[in-house]
Parts: structure tokens; sequence; C-alpha cells
């Protein structure tokens, strides 16, 4: 019986290639491939995990380093005077969109009608103001990214000669704010005109926090610039928050939060002025020391909320907002300056209407999830 013969053949010997290492970014490799460049990505990296170890979080910005004490608890932005009526109207609730009518008698603060047109989603908040006094303001906030906003503002009031622009930039990061703003920016001298203000606040520990603001103004081409710079601190426990702040005009403030019970707050807010005598070097120099003391309490029920404030210039006052209905609060508020022996009174009400579609449109899952608008 014949046999086939095997054939063996020859694996294929590999050919070397030349490969040739192009640069990573082309002409501009020089800034980022060199030893400088190196360390700072390294320590910047190193800084980033321990940052992260710590558990740190956001701080909030320098502006709001307040906010649970002077915007919340206190009557600062509660307080108002004379008859006071909203009427509110809801067109959608995503994209959000709603009109309201203003009605104020006897107050100084208050124009006598304004129309209010407010448009926002996830991403943009759009808001529109006219008042029976001929001022119209605008403002517009968006966010480029979840941790960068921009917002703008402006007004112009006929009682004023000057128009407001404010335009603000925020960066939110995860153990940091900063922020940039400049007002009323204005090149029609010859050169820039404007206020800008920036400040940093940084997360030391879980705890504490600490932060800087920085001012330029400069009114005028024939004025030299200002500067400025204040130092912030704020130290945040589960119950209370304690925050102080600086200013280099010689301005110390200090405030203290404190929740008492589950629908209890209470604050306290000291600011210190420290200006030069005006009697000279004299038996009347010296630094003259002017401040004030106020200590306020929040009450949160279950259909109102009643605040309540006393500071050192001897004024008591109140607010309480009732919920009567689901559309309907009714809002009182009155203060009694001790001293000068005045007092102010306000009656509010305000009217909310929504179709029935859009009430049951704000009890859907998907809806309650969606982020707020940039605010």
């Amino acid at each position: 019986m014949a046999t086939t013969p095997v054939v063996t053949v020859p694996a294929p010997v590999p050919v070397p290639v030349a490969t040739v290492d192009e640069p990573s970014s082309g002409v501009f490799s020089f800034l980022t491939d060199n030893a400088i460049t190196s360390i700072v990505n390294d320590t910047y990296s190193n800084l980033s995990e321990r940052r992260k170890l710590m558990g740190l979080s956001n701080p909030g910005s320098v502006e709001r380093i307040a906010s649970e004490v002077q915007r919340d608890v206190l009557l600062t932005n509660h307080m108002f005077s004379g008859l006071r009526c909203d009427l509110q109207k809801f067109f959608s609730i995503s994209p959000m969109f709603r009109l309201q009518h203003g009605f104020a008698m006897g107050s100084n603060v208050l124009p006598p009608w304004q129309l209010l047109a407010m448009y926002g989603n996830s991403r943009m908040l759009l808001q529109g103001t006219f008042s029976s006094d001929q001022s119209v303001s605008a403002m517009g906030n968006l966010r480029w990214t979840p941790k960068w906003v921009t917002r703008t503002q402006t007004q112009i009031d006929p009682r004023s000669p000057q128009t407001m622009l404010q335009v603000e930039n925020e960066y939110t990061g995860d153990d940091f704010s900063a922020s940039v703003k400049v007002l009323n920016p204005s090149i029609m001298e010859g050169g820039l005109t404007a206020i800008v203000i920036g400040d940093y606040m940084q997360s030391i520990t879980p705890k504490l926090a600490l932060g800087l603001e920085g001012v330029w103004q400069r009114a005028s081409l024939g004025a030299k610039p200002e500067t400025a710079l204040s130092y912030a601190a704020r130290y945040k426990t589960q119950d209370w928050i304690a925050a102080a702040q600086i200013h280099a005009s010689g301005q110390l403030g200090a405030t203290y939060w404190r929740r008492l019970s589950e629908k209890v707050e209470a604050g306290v807010d000291c600011q210190l002025q420290f200006a030069p005598g005006t009697g000279g070097a004299g038996m009347f120099g010296g630094i003259r020391k002017e401040g004030q003391t106020t200590v306020g309490v929040k009450y949160n029920f279950a259909t109102s909320v009643y605040r309540a404030q006393i500071d050192s210039a001897g004024k008591v006052g109140c607010v309480l907002e009732k919920r009567v209905a689901p559309a309907i609060t009714f809002s009182f508020a009155a203060e009694i300056d001790q001293w000068k022996n005045t007092h102010k009174l306000g009656l509010g009400v305000s009217l909310e209407g929504s179709p029935e579609e859009l009430e049951q449109q704000m009890q859907r899952p998907d809806l309650q999830n969606e982020s707020p608008p940039p605010y």
C-alpha cells in the first residue's frame, strides 16, 4: 500500500515594522509634557484623593453664608406693611410657567400694581416684572453644567438715573464654591468702570469651611480703583450652624442658627461696626463702636409658619403665614419700635389657581425627581 508523503511548510518569518511615536498634542505639547505640569497634576490629584477620603461636602457660597438666619428665620425678606394681594396662575408644571398679579396699598416699598411672569425648566429660569410706576426688571439664569450656573439681572427704574445690570458666574464643586459677579460694567468712558466681586469658599473639615471675598470698584476713570478683602468662616453641625465674616471696612458680622426641635428654629444675628471717631485725636478721638443684635425664632406648624424677632434697637416684629385652603394663604405682619414710638401693620392674601390636570401632574414621580430651575 503506497503512503502519501507529508510536506512541511515553514512558518512565515515576521517582518519588523518601524513605528513612529507621534506627539500627543501637536505643537502645544510643550505646555503639558514637561516636569512642572506633571508636578502640578500629581499634586492636584493627590489633594483631590485626600479630600474625597475626608468626606467633605459643599459649604455654599460666601454670599449665602448666613442664609439660615438672615433669609429664613429673621423677618428681613418677610416683613411688609399695608394691604397686599397676590393672584397667581399656573399654566404648566414641566416646564414651569406662571403669571402673578400683585396689588398693594399703603406700602412704601411695594408698587400699587405689579405683573410678574416666570418660565423655567431644569436648565434655565426666566423672570420679568413690570410695575405701575413704569419700572422693569428681568432675570435670567442658565445652568451650563450641573455645577456651573450663570445668573443675569437688570432693572430699569425711571426714578433712578442709572440702570442696574448684574452678571454672575458660579461654580459649585464637591467641596468648594467659587463665583465672580460684575455690577454695572461700562466702557463708555474709554475704560472699564464696574464693581467686581469674587468669592471662594472651601471646606477644610467635614464641619469647618473658610472663605475669601474680594471687591474691586471703580466708579469713573477719574477716580482711583478701590479694593477690599473680607474673610469668612462657617462651622456646621447636625443641630446648629455658626458663621462669621470680617470686612475690610471694619465691620464684623456673626450669626448663630440652631434647631430647637423638629418644628422650631432659632437664630441670632450680630453686626458690629468699628469706625474712627469724629473728634480727632483728643478726648473724643479713638474708635467708635456701633452694633446691633437681633434674635429671632421660627415655628413650622402643619398649615402655618410663625416668625418673631427682637433687636437691640428696641424693635419687635412678627409675621404669620396661614394656609386656610390649598390655594389660599393669609399673611399678617406687625412691627413696633419702642424707642421711636412707631409701628407697622401688614395684611396680605395670596390666591393660587391651576387646572386640575396640573395638580395631578404634580404627583407624578418623574416630575418630583426632576432638577429644579437654577435659582
